[in-house]
């Protein structure tokens, strides 16, 4: 079943892909180039026969393509080639020169202090130069020694050049720290000497409100409670959100049918309630009592309040029903809400269909970097600068755009009496929205090269051509659901926030690197998913916001210094990428150990079995 939940290589098949990274084809694609090269100098080899020296090239050549092909099979041999690389570079290349800015002048800091300014702009323009230089150096490299090289330098240079561009991958997209965990909610659901489902105790409806991700948190929240309650779960009302004014029904964003499949054996779900029960309520849902749950509520309150409404009504309604369900529930009942999150939901054809071509699209467009592909959730639409309060560089056009999104969406909000709003105190604590060019600048600086392709997951960014612009010049390769997918595509989720959403999540689930810059249930549940989906970790970026203000606001930082400081960053993502989860967390990002096993407790509980 688990297998069911991914979107498949197959444009006509309906199950998802697996991830770029295990798809074994592509990553093996660049071997061929050695392959090439090494028959080549096989081929030319008879020129040398007559002599010492002649045999001995031919010796050191046929190591040397000796060498590529074992560098491919054993990554192990990378901790050798390192010291390889490094001799070879002060062999052939002479010394290198690295550049630095003037520290001069200093931090520049406001009255709030360090950080609290928006100086992005001018940092970027301080250190283009030297990220432009970088990425210029190998191909340099490449021209100066194919002119300048015999034919056994030229052999000698490709090595050179290829565990360059190894040791930089292994930089910035290792370490996968594999910790051996393997998914086994069979053994959470699964209930001693229950064969089928009890009799039910009535009908449970619920209206799931907000976005996509508070939908599919209030569904799974709701199949918990069903299973708790014995109830049969009526599949559940979409709430039109003044915000998200989506009119999609469950249908329409989720794959109906497999739903409730998968949940078969554990909560009877049913499409809509049976006629003679609809008419005890005068056909009409309304008049089914709503029950107010407060938010969080526990297990004990639901089986003391709400089933004996149940039990006695045959049918209830919970509405709304967001976060009314507590994170600490007994096992079993965690078990469904694993089930339900990542196995019997999944989304409907059509976008599965078109988020398949999407994600193929991008490990086409990422062959330099084996198929593999950054994807960042940008959260700098127009209503989360508004709500932000931060101020960046548009003058008084922008605090006019923004005071007039801030009164048509919070009405009044914003200025009431006694509020006071601080921007430079909001940045300097990390509460402002990354822009497109400081997520392009912190990429860069961890390692990302140019070549590097790069998928944006967002809504309608503001003033998108003044700020998408330097991120499209700093990675070439970008791309969207707007460019992945043509406008007759599209046509069928536009003006569907969720449908869209939907497309966005797939193509970040099955990318090697995933970039969160702004927070919410987008990334929670991403987060959680990658990690169900890789053995419990999956390379994941959540910048240190608060480090980040600091750097953008030193014009006169060094190139040097501001790549120290984020590959720093880049390793404390890595450290924390696997997470088991805290009592007051939520399993839908921390999946470990509710939803997962250690690999060898999952071996002894299947041979036990």
């Amino acid at each position: 079943m688990h297998g069911l939940s991914r979107l498949s290589n197959g444009a006509s098949s309906l199950s998802p892909p697996s991830s770029p990274r295990h798809r074994g084809g592509r990553v093996k694609s660049p071997s061929s180039a050695p392959v090439a090269v090494g028959g080549g100098y096989g081929g030319g080899a008879g020129g040398f026969r007559g002599g010492g020296r002649g045999e001995l090239k031919n010796v050191v050549e046929r190591f040397g393509c000796f060498l590529i092909s074992a560098m491919y099979r054993r990554r192990g041999v990378l901790m050798f080639a390192s010291l390889l690389y490094i001799s070879g570079i002060l062999m052939y290349m002479g010394t290198m020169v690295f550049n630095a800015v003037d520290r001069s002048g200093g931090e520049v800091s406001d009255a709030v202090g360090p950080g609290s300014v928006y100086r992005s702009p001018q940092v970027f323009e301080k250190l283009w130069p030297f990220m432009e230089a970088e990425s210029n150096r190998s191909s340099n490299m490449v021209i100066d020694g194919f002119c300048n090289s015999s034919k056994f330098e030229l052999l000698i240079l490709f090595v050179l050049l290829l565990l360059h561009h190894e040791l930089l991958l292994l930089n910035v997209w290792n370490p996968k720290l594999r910790q051996g965990w393997k998914p086994c909610i069979k053994q959470t659901v699964s209930q001693p000497g229950l064969s089928e489902l009890p009799p039910s105790n009535g009908y449970l409806i619920i209206e799931a409100n907000g976005g996509l991700n508070q939908q599919r948190l209030s569904i799974c929240d709701a199949v918990a409670v069903a299973g708790l309650l014995n109830a049969t779960l009526v599949i559940p009302i979409f709430h039109l959100n003044s915000v998200w004014r989506d009119s999609s029904k469950f249908g329409d964003i989720f794959d109906e049918d497999f739903f409730i499949y998968a949940l078969r054996n554990h909560v009877n779900v049913i499409r809509e309630l049976p006629e003679d029960v609809l008419r005890q309520f005068d056909n009409n849902i309304s008049n089914i009592v709503n029950l107010r749950v407060k938010a969080w509520s526990s297990p004990k309150y639901y089986l003391e309040r709400v089933l004996p409404k149940l039990v006695e009504l045959k049918a209830v309604r919970i509405a709304p029903f967001s976060n009314r369900l507590a994170h600490a529930v007994p096992p079993y009942i965690q078990g469904l809400r694993c089930l339900c999150n990542f196995e019997a939901i999944r989304f409907s054809g059509p976008i599965r269909m078109l988020a398949a071509k999407m994600v193929d699209q991008m490990v086409k467009t990422s062959s330099k970097s084996g198929g593999r592909y950054v994807s960042v959730h940008l959260r700098f639409e127009e209503d989360m600068v508004a709500f932000s309060c931060c101020k960046y560089d548009g003058g008084e056009e922008e605090k006019r755009d923004m005071d007039i999104v801030r009164e048509r969406s919070w009405r009044g909000k914003f200025r009431r009496r006694g509020r006071v709003i601080r921007p430079g105190a909001n940045r300097v604590d990390g509460k402002c929205p990354l822009t497109p060019l400081e997520v392009g600048m912190m990429l860069r600086g961890m390692g990302f090269d140019n070549t590097t392709s790069l998928y944006v997951a967002a809504g309608k960014i503001y003033k998108v051509e003044k700020h998408m612009g330097p991120l499209k010049q700093m990675f070439p390769g970008l791309e969207t659901k707007d460019t992945l997918a043509s406008p007759e595509e599209l046509a069928p989720f536009v003006g569907h926030s969720s449908r869209l959403a939907a497309l966005d999540y797939t193509v970040c689930l099955h990318s090697e690197v995933f970039v969160t810059t702004q927070g919410g249930n987008f990334p929670h549940f991403l987060v959680g998913h990658r990690r169900y989906f890789y053995e419990g970790h999956a390379k994941t970026i959540k910048p240190d916001k608060r480090k980040l203000a600091q750097l953008f606001d030193s014009p006169n930082i060094r190139w040097q210094d501001f790549r120290h400081q984020l590959h720093d960053m880049l390793h404390h993502n890595d450290v924390k990428g696997s997470e088991v989860r805290k009592p007051s967390s939520s399993l839908y990002m921390h999946p470990m150990p509710d939803c997962m096993c250690r690999r060898s407790e999952n071996s002894n509980a299947t041979r036990s079995a």
